[in-house]
């Protein structure tokens, strides 16, 4: 017989009102990132945009320009600062607690509608979307294994994410950075975790093989993906 403590767990849920994940591509050629959460006022699309976004003149392109110039510092480009219940309803899940001062034997499934990644250019995300297949898998799915870090006097947690993410039944074990910190009512999650981009042709998205873009020809050197959670009591999380 197996021993049980009874400790109770702590459950947490995304709000998927004020959640987001984003990706960005280094070099970026200021046009390659993507984001959930497009009406977001610290957002904007990249160059050749489609036509009808607006966004705020103060958010500026990079002076880089298209230039194959790596950038592994500014990512994201466009960080969110400040949160905004406006986001489309595209990021679900929940973390398990069992301690909350130490944030050990914590998991979590977080999940994305890969079609409500967005990059501002149409023609652009529909071919991400068909790379994604998002009509046969429509959600990417993350899960955190293990956490590796320590409470902070600043943060509620500050440390490593251990877990896989899922993209069209394709699985890519992952290391993200992790910060928790008290925001918007809530606890606030920003994870970040990166990896070559040749992983998206052997691994992720095999069918970017077939469309000569930067990542087949060695353009595209480091993917970067992340996610901007706001996690909720389970009782209080939003509809």
């Amino acid at each position: 017989m197996v021993a049980t403590t009874g400790r109770a767990q702590t459950r947490l849920t995304v709000d998927p009102k004020a959640s987001l994940v984003w990706w960005q591509v280094s070099p970026h050629l200021n046009h390659l990132w993507a984001t959930t959460c497009p009406a977001d006022p610290s957002w904007r699309p990249g160059e050749n945009r489609s036509p009808g976004w607006r966004f705020s003149p103060r958010l500026k392109l990079p002076n880089t320009g298209y230039a194959n110039v790596d950038d592994t510092i500014n990512v994201p480009l466009y960080p969110r600062d400040r949160v905004h219940a406006i986001c489309t309803e595209a990021v679900r899940g929940e973390i398990l607690l069992p301690d909350t001062l130490t944030w050990r034997g914590a998991h979590a499934e977080v999940f994305v509608q890969s079609d409500a990644i967005i990059s501002g250019e149409a023609m652009r995300d529909v071919m991400m979307h068909q790379m994604l297949q998002s009509g046969q898998h429509p959600e990417m799915k993350f899960t955190l294994d293990s956490l590796v870090g320590a409470t902070t006097p600043e943060d509620v947690f500050r440390g490593l994410a251990y877990g896989t993410l899922t993209v069209s039944m394709h699985d890519k074990p992952i290391v993200a950075t992790v910060r928790g910190f008290r925001d918007a009512g809530g606890l606030r999650i920003l994870a970040k975790w990166r990896f070559p981009a040749w992983v998206l042709l052997d691994q992720l998205a095999p069918k970017l093989k077939h469309l000569g873009l930067g990542a087949s020809t060695n353009l595209w050197h480091d993917f970067f993906m992340g996610v901007d959670l706001i996690l909720r009591p389970e009782t209080k999380a939003a509809n």
